[in-house]
């Protein structure tokens, strides 16, 4: 089902030219700062992997990944990736990267699972990166480090477009706020994980929500996570869920927050052996990530995704992602937008 936010009286702040412009250069600056700012070195990326090695990213464990056979394989199956989480790891050890180093890549995706909307396309484009980190580093405060040194590059990048074009005003708080997703529940009991999310987005307009896809003290998940790359049922935080979380910004035009990044501490084989027995998953450990990590052949690291449209549309303040990107929409929401003076490309 495709679902449309219709922003009232929504009028473009910049024209098609202008816009493609702005796109090229948040996407050179943004890169630019985040390489620094967690001392990555790019790398190039697969676009597909093959099926059964346990590669791809299962995000919640229900998307169809696109496959394909490949003919000089004897029509092995080859999956288009969702996300790098995993392959990313194996690249660090490849490439022997020491501590405190890491990488990043363009990763281009297609899901065709997804419910599209304004924020959500059947294309996925992210600076996917992963950073070798040390076992004392395993914990929220490094968390919450990273988090902020990517933040840093975030109000950087949204003053420079201001630089470029001053009509689009900075919006960003100079400090991002940090909430578990347990204190988060409690202090909204009766909303439900998006509320929350919500409120706490347009009270604080920038925020990092901690501890994704481990069960909370109502027995319920704030959202769900793949069992086998973030480390989301440890944090030694009075024994509250999560080395992992969302970054999310208050949006004034779909008067809404914007999930801009997910990110966190990935896990050791202790994390991993716990989680995959939770989710009841423990047959992956045949796959040949699982026993990279399981064998102690692959370094602790941290690492996420950060939305190249998404962080396009925000600082350049689009309605639709379709204004950021060329995808195929349903007709129905194609003449919708044109009516609602939102022009996809």
């Amino acid at each position: 089902m495709s679902y449309l936010i219709k922003p009232e009286n929504y009028t473009p702040l910049l024209d098609l030219k202008q816009t493609e412009l702005g796109i090229k250069q948040i996407k050179e600056f943004f890169q630019m700062n985040l390489s620094s700012e967690l001392r990555l070195r790019r790398v190039t990326a697969p676009l597909f992997v093959l099926k059964g090695m346990g590669i791809n990213d299962d995000l919640n464990g229900v998307e169809r990944a696109v496959s394909f056979p490949i003919k000089d394989l004897n029509d092995a199956q080859a999956e288009v990736v969702h996300s790098l989480a995993k392959w990313k790891r194996l690249t660090l050890a490849d490439y022997h990267i020491e501590p405190g180093y890491g990488i990043y890549t363009d990763m281009n995706a297609i899901r065709a699972d997804e419910e599209l909307g304004n924020l959500h396309s059947l294309y996925v484009d992210q600076w996917d990166w992963e950073r070798v980190m040390v076992k004392e580093e395993r914990n929220i405060e490094y968390l919450k480090e990273i988090v902020n040194r990517i933040y840093a590059a975030m109000v950087r990048t949204e003053y420079m477009v201001y630089e470029m074009y001053p009509q689009i005003k900075p919006c960003l708080p100079q400090k991002i706020y940090f909430i578990h997703s347990e204190e988060l529940r409690q202090l909204y009991p009766n909303l439900d994980a998006k509320g929350r999310e919500y409120e706490i987005s347009k009270k604080h307009k920038a925020v990092f929500i901690i501890g994704i896809g481990g069960k909370l003290s109502d027995g319920k998940k704030h959202d769900g996570r793949a069992p086998d790359y973030d480390d989301y049922t440890t944090s030694g935080l009075n024994d509250l869920p999560g080395l992992n979380g969302d970054l999310l910004v208050w949006d004034d035009i779909l008067q809404r927050p914007v999930e801009l990044s997910s990110m966190g501490i990935r896990v050791d084989k202790e994390a991993l052996l716990k989680q995959l027995k939770e989710e009841d998953q423990e047959q992956r450990l045949e796959l040949y990530f699982h026993k990279r990590l399981v064998e102690g052949t692959l370094p602790l690291s941290i690492g996420g995704g950060i939305g190249q449209s998404r962080l396009c549309m925000f600082y350049l303040r689009k309605a639709h992602i379709g204004e950021i990107q060329a995808s195929i929409w349903p007709e129905e929401m194609r003449k919708e937008c044109t009516k609602l003076n939102i022009h996809l490309i």
